[in-house]
């Protein structure tokens, strides 16, 4: 077999040092050189966009040697070579502007050795500008520039707003050389996890385009199911490609649906189902973001939004919904045009970040991660044995178990949806299918889980805003919720449904009156 090229973002190696794995993306860079000239692309982390960007560069250096048997071999013109600066801003965390610019420097410093030119000005920006000119007369070509995780230092200190605006507006000088040098450029190509606003980092380049949620550039980054499944074939043998799919695919970028890479590669290698992208990093910033602002959990499945939203980001007015799509937690379910706008309409890609998703808020809203996987199991077996008045003891010794000082210093502890975001959190991380806020023909349902031929059905009260005891079943009885999932299984057996109400108290910081049937 092959080797897996896992955490290789070298083109060159994947296609020199042994015998890997690889997803031909190669039609795409045609694609680019043909289309246009300054380019912008948006991806989560651990997406890919480093290892694209290494096989840009090594065409517009005319390495053919790497493009055997490629689409790309006989698609290009081999004659011309270009002159690439290429600048990746992916390594380290810069603590201040001091150490941004020495980064700055020394990756200029690289190009003037690596091409033998003599550079007269000492400013950073103008370093920039002269490098891009001198290589261009040295080489009698325009000059290809490549950015790879431009807004990586902003990110790593978005939690420290007046740093992150100090790093922003460094970056912002250095990019603006970008607009001044057009006469000497061949090609632009610019990649990154946010889309900061142009005004804020990209004054005056506004021509750049954004192929983000363009149809045709949908899978530069990423592996379709068909590519996964022709590219990996000797290693599917015995593999359930739903559970795969289930797993890792569902990345919408307006085009086919793409599997992560990073999560794939390990997959392959151990054959184990693990949440290997999750684990990579650490979502506490958007943790924070939703308790500051008082975000129900359940709200973040089934977000609607405006494009604007989703492609606008900055320091000072970040959306929630916006560092969810772009950092890869949410991705775009379907869309609609209102008018003149588009409605974008985003869920959760896959069964690996749904459940990591809501465990790791779990974690955060009950500062209780023992007992809560104590009680995933005891739950689970409840729900399958039916044993409600069982669930309703997990959870109301799970609130009881939480301190009063975590409440007092917990904001969102405050607000009436932090309970439901308890039960919420618990059955999506356990991968059941949850549905919350769903139509009917009557209203609008709190929460549905399904778990094999049953549905449980859960409406939310809190009694110092409803002070009619038995409110919540009642509501569900009135409303008759349940209608909707008789004939949602169509010609099969009609599933068993179980109604639950469930009222709780914001003094007593616990459930207060717990209620259930069988209908």
């Amino acid at each position: 077999m092959k080797r897996l090229p896992i955490g290789i973002q070298s083109f060159a190696n994947i296609r020199t040092e042994a015998d890997y794995y690889y997803v031909d993306k190669t039609r795409l860079v045609a694609e680019l050189a043909n289309k246009g000239k300054y380019f912008f692309l948006s991806r989560p982390r651990r997406f890919g966009k480093s290892l694209f960007l290494d096989t840009l560069r090594q065409a517009f250096l005319g390495k053919k040697e790497l493009f055997n048997g490629l689409y790309l071999e006989n698609n290009w013109d081999w004659s011309q070579r270009y002159p690439v600066i290429h600048i990746s801003l992916g390594s380290g965390v810069h603590r201040d502007k001091a150490e941004l610019q020495e980064t700055m420097r020394v990756i200029l410093n690289r190009h003037v050795e690596k091409y033998n030119v003599s550079l007269e000005t000492t400013n950073i920006k103008d370093r920039f500008f002269e490098l891009i000119q001198r290589l261009c007369e040295k080489h009698h070509q325009k000059v290809v520039i490549l950015i790879d995780e431009y807004d990586k230092p902003i990110l790593d200190q978005i939690d420290r707003p007046e740093l992150a605006v100090d790093l922003r507006e460094e970056l912002k000088n250095f990019y603006s050389v970008i607009k001044d040098a057009d006469e000497y450029l061949k090609l632009v190509f610019i990649t990154g996890v946010s889309k900061f606003s142009k005004v804020s980092l990209f004054s005056g380049l506004n021509n750049l385009q954004d192929i983000t949620l363009h149809e045709k550039f949908a899978t530069i980054c990423g592996y379709t199911h068909e590519e996964m499944t022709s590219t990996f074939a000797e290693r599917l043998n015995g593999v359930d490609l739903e559970q795969v799919r289930t797993w890792y695919n569902g990345y919408n970028f307006l085009g086919e649906p793409v599997y992560n890479p990073f999560d794939i590669l390990l997959f392959l290698d151990t054959r184990e189902f693990r949440n290997y992208w999750f684990e990579t990093g650490s979502p506490s910033f958007l943790i924070k973001l939703i308790e500051k602002n008082n975000y129900p959990i359940p709200r973040i499945d089934g977000i609607e939004t405006s494009e604007n939203i989703l492609s606008s980001f900055d320091i000072d007015m970040i959306q929630i919904e916006t560092l969810l799509f772009q950092t890869g937690y949410l991705t775009i379910k379907g869309t609609s045009r209102i008018g003149s706008k588009i409605s974008y309409f985003l869920t959760y890609p896959n069964l690996e970040v749904r459940s990591s998703l809501t465990d790791y808020i779990l974690d955060y809203l009950s500062n209780r991660p023992f007992e809560k996987e104590r009680n995933q199991s005891k739950l689970y077996r409840c729900l399958l044995s039916t044993d409600l008045d069982g669930l309703k003891d997990i959870f109301h010794a799970f609130f009881a178990s939480i301190p009063y000082d975590w409440y007092r210093k917990n904001g969102m502890a405050g607000y009436e949806a932090y309970y439901a975001s308890i039960f919420y959190c618990y059955f999506t991380a356990l991968g059941l299918d949850v549905r919350t806020e769903e139509m009917t023909s009557n209203g609008r349902l709190d929460m549905a889980v399904r778990l094999n031929d049953r549905v449980f059905i859960l409406e939310f009260k809190v009694i110092e805003l409803d002070k009619t005891p038995g409110a919540a079943l009642e509501q569900i009885k009135t409303k008759r919720y349940w209608e909707r999932y008789r004939t949602a299984v169509g010609a099969g057996p009609s599933p068993e449904i179980y109604i639950i109400g469930v009222e709780f108290s914001k003094d007593n910081r616990n459930i207060v009156n717990y209620e259930w049937e069988r209908v």
